[in-house]
């Protein structure tokens, strides 16, 4: 039996490599609203906050309702408007399957939206893979633990059962402010030395290191 009973994945930059697409996105929204041009990086480094925690993070002037408006123009481009691919790591389906052959649970801690998160798992054909998911527009946005607790609430266990594995700072704060251990991945949006700085238990740099690092936990 594995180590952990439950594995909790970020999506975005974790097992989707959908970095260039939620940057334009950000991108077209901003010029919608006829706001300044933010850097790519700037923008790059929001991916895993919660839609509305980010905007107002980029542009902390707006008013919630210029917020909303924002809000609704990027998911008007997510969804409807943008042709900028976005796919699957390679090797994501297989390894999950055989996480699955092994005994463990997965589960999803993301700052996308419930809608945005359900469209892409019927896209990818991922949403049987799962046992649970959280989202950030049904709980608090990381890097507050709220969604970590409430899966290990609906799944009865303790903190020590499961580990959380995701690209961003926000992903490592949010499991470390509640003793979780973390398994950090270098291919996503932050900068490996910065993931590095909240000590997890490793850091790999593909999918195949993940999947090998998993099995042997």
């Amino acid at each position: 039996m594995p180590a952990y009973k439950l594995i909790i994945f970020d999506w975005d930059g974790t097992l989707m490599d959908s970095q260039a697409r939620i940057v334009d996105c950000l991108q077209c929204a901003s010029r919608d609203l006829q706001l300044i041009s933010l850097a790519e990086k700037q923008l790059k480094n929001i991916i895993g906050l919660g839609l509305r925690e980010a905007i107002a993070s980029l542009y902390p002037q707006l008013t919630e309702v210029q917020i909303t408006h924002f809000a609704d123009r990027y998911r008007y481009h997510f969804i409807t408007a943008n042709d900028v691919p976005s796919g699957l790591f390679n090797d994501v389906k297989k390894m999950l399957k055989q996480l699955i052959d092994q005994g463990f649970m997965l589960a999803i801690a993301t700052g996308k939206a419930r809608r945005g998160l359900e469209a892409v798992l019927i896209e990818t054909d991922l949403k049987n893979l799962f046992h649970g998911s959280r989202c950030a527009d049904e709980t608090r946005s990381k890097p507050h633990p709220q969604m970590l607790e409430e899966l290990l609430d609906e799944f009865g266990l303790e903190v020590s059962d499961a580990i959380m594995v995701g690209d961003t700072e926000y992903d490592m704060l949010m499991a470390n402010s509640i003793g979780m251990d973390t398994l950090a991945v270098s291919y996503g949006v932050h900068d490996k030395a910065d993931i590095l700085k909240h000590k997890p238990l490793a850091c790999v740099d593909s999918i195949s290191e993940m999947s090998d690092w998993l099995f042997k936990c």
